[in-house]
């Protein structure tokens, strides 16, 4: 089984003043996939934006793969080694085509081959903020299917499969499950969650194994 370990250990993190996420512990093993459900606000895209290092943790500890830090070069690494699937994403002042979202994952051969397969490989030329709800999600899916092929070992989703229809659910679930690496998925589908090895519920910041 493919991926890497992921280690939180009393991660907590603050909007303001307010604590979203609170003393969180969760271990991942190695190609695990794991689901996390909870009601909007509950701080689940806060928890895997933590583990990107693009929010800061108030307290506790994250380790990726063996290894954790703060450092700028340790937040560049964790930024490689993890494939990023947003659920908002922002397209940008001067926004990309979706050709370049594709290259940029570091294998663009295999993302524009997973574009294709999900139809969306013949908008490339097409600027990000051009496509529907979900076509922004299939290319970032298909991006994140770049990054794996790239190296990345670890793929965060935050609701990658909100924007599609039923039939664009389903292979988006299939895409997802046959990664080979570790998987924690933000996610309201439920045909989605039943795929994970386990499913986790989050509520006012806390954590709780529910599957």
């Amino acid at each position: 089984m493919g991926g890497l370990e992921l280690r939180l250990a009393g991660v907590s993190c603050r909007h303001g003043r307010v604590e979203v996420v609170s003393d969180v512990d969760l271990d991942v093993a190695a190609g695990q996939r794991i689901a996390l459900t909870g009601t909007n606000g509950s701080g689940k895209t806060t928890l895997l934006r933590a583990v990107l290092g693009l929010h800061a943790t108030a307290r506790g500890e994250i380790v990726v793969g063996g290894r954790s830090g703060n450092s700028g070069a340790e937040q560049a690494w964790r930024r490689r080694i993890c494939a990023w699937i947003p659920q908002r994403p922002a397209a940008g002042r001067f926004p990309l085509l979706a050709g370049e979202l594709l290259a940029s994952s570091g294998s663009g051969e295999h993302a524009e081959a997973m574009a294709t397969r999900l139809g969306v490989g013949a908008l490339v030329d097409r600027p990000l903020d051009t496509l529907s709800g979900g076509q922004l999600q299939r290319m970032h899916l298909s991006r994140a299917v770049g990054c794996v092929a790239a190296g990345a070992g670890v793929v965060l989703a935050d609701e990658p499969t909100a924007a599609l229809d039923f039939a664009g659910q389903e292979e988006a679930a299939d895409v997802l499950a046959g990664l080979g690496v570790t998987l924690v998925v933000v996610t309201h589908d439920r045909a989605l969650a039943q795929r994970c090895d386990r499913v986790l519920e989050m509520a006012a910041g806390r954590l709780r194994e529910v599957a």
